[in-house]
């Protein structure tokens, strides 16, 4: 019952001992009866592999281990909730959607009205909600978790993180990711394939990726057929000493070809001052990108035709909608299974407002507020970029200013085994938080 999970595992010498979250499974009491429960499922925002697995898992688990059989689908993601019409789930029907892409219950971005939703639950007699979605549908949890308790409602309230691009914070990945780093190996061979056959040949891969370049980062690591990997956190420039261009130009002479993958958000500045900014926004509030994968073909094609006077042969590939619509791996379903279950688990025994997660590979319960405040991206003064740049012999593309701008973000040096007082603070526990809300 008190068993925590550290948020941080590496702790320095005079940082506090920081943040604990409650370990997630079975709870000897059960808060909610069996016959007593009527649950809902919804799924919000873009699809990801593993959506069905989860929505599967959580209706088993619901039936099989606490014979739970009311169990509803929200069709259309939040504005199901009072806009269409809700699906029964049953073990019988669900029993084969993880071989599936998408989701059964289909998804929506926006339609988040507090007080209809929970005039909906209300109306309905729901006192069990399961939301799978990423950092804007947590927050859109957090809303509806905080109007249930105001209204003094006794439901439980859990989450579950789905982001194909792995910026929700605290977890360490969030589902759908390794298969979506998997099946981007493909486009990348792809890529290689083509730029390998010809003279002077560039492949050119744009994967998923608006503010962080998770999926860019591993697939590159992963594939080893990369010469430039370009993400959001890292900027980089196309002209001049040090630059894109004159990478890409020195790898053409050394090897004859080259593949560069870049981040859906990457160099979004650069088209920004080319004139090519883009102020709209989705349903959910997504800034809306330019592709930057067609505009930097273009912007190659041009330096070599107009400045090098050179032949090159480049392919763009574009794998966004094949990534996110296949159906999950083997480690992302084994993932799937444990948070639905872990949330379940949860549920029944009477926590609310919280996500389930994968904590230092342990499962635990992580309030909202703790999902949604910050977003996970790339360190790039961390070792994983170091063992990008060093896989890829990539230029880091920074200005002394972005160095130094880097650099603040990192933390304390560790101590010496003969620094002064390297072996002080043995024995000191600190204050241990521990984090989660129950009904």
């Amino acid at each position: 019952m008190d068993d925590t999970v550290p948020q941080k595992v590496v702790v320095h010498k005079d940082s506090p001992r920081g943040i604990h979250f409650r370990r997630a499974g079975p709870r000897q009491k059960v808060y909610f009866k069996s016959d007593d429960v009527s649950a809902c499922i919804v799924t919000c925002g873009g699809l990801c592999p593993g959506l069905n697995t989860v929505i599967r898992e959580i209706v088993h688990s619901l039936d099989y281990m606490y014979g739970v059989n009311k169990v509803l689908g929200i069709d259309g993601g939040y504005r199901g909730f009072y806009s269409k019409n809700t699906i029964r789930l049953t073990p019988k029907t669900v029993n084969d959607i993880h071989k599936r892409g998408g989701t059964i219950l289909g998804t929506s971005r926006g339609g988040h009205d507090t007080s209809k939703i929970v005039d909906s639950i209300q109306d309905r007699g729901i006192n069990q909600v399961y939301i799978i979605g990423g950092d804007g549908t947590q927050k859109g949890a957090a809303a509806i978790y905080k109007e249930v308790r105001r209204r003094g409602l006794k439901v439980a309230v859990a989450g579950i993180p789905k982001t194909i691009d792995n910026d929700i914070p605290v977890i360490d990945r969030s589902f759908g990711f390794d298969t979506a780093v998997e099946e981007a190996q493909r486009a990348i061979n792809a890529a290689h394939v083509e730029a390998e056959s010809a003279e002077n040949g560039i492949g050119v891969v744009k994967l998923m990726g608006r503010y962080c370049g998770f999926i860019a980062q591993y697939a590159t690591l992963a594939s080893r057929d990369v010469d430039c990997c370009l993400i959001p956190e890292s900027p980089f420039y196309l002209e001049g000493k040090g630059g894109l261009f004159e990478f890409v130009e020195k790898c053409l002479k050394e090897n004859g070809h080259m593949v560069i993958v870049i981040a859906e958000g990457a160099g979004q500045e650069l088209l920004a001052e080319s004139g090519h900014a883009n102020d709209e926004q989705d349903a959910s509030g997504n800034k809306l990108l330019q592709d930057v994968g067609l505009w930097i073909s273009q912007k190659i094609k041009d330096y070599f035709a107009k400045q090098r006077k050179m032949a090159i042969t480049l392919k763009y590939i574009d794998p966004t909608y094949m990534i996110r619509a296949i159906p999950s791996n083997a480690s992302d379903n084994v993932y799937c299974t444990l948070l639905a279950q872990s949330a379940v688990h949860g549920a029944m025994a009477g926590y609310t407002g919280f996500t389930s997660g994968l904590v230092h590979g342990r499962h635990t319960y992580i309030p909202f507020n703790r999902i949604i405040e910050t977003q996970n991206k790339v360190v790039i003064t961390d070792r994983m970029w170091a063992r990008l740049l060093s896989s890829t012999n990539q230029p880091s593309f920074l200005g002394p200013n972005a160095i130094v701008e880097a650099k603040k973000e990192e933390a304390p040096e560790t101590q010496l085994l003969d620094d002064d007082g390297a072996n002080s603070g043995n024995g000191d526990t600190g204050n241990h938080k521990i984090e989660a809300r129950d009904t």
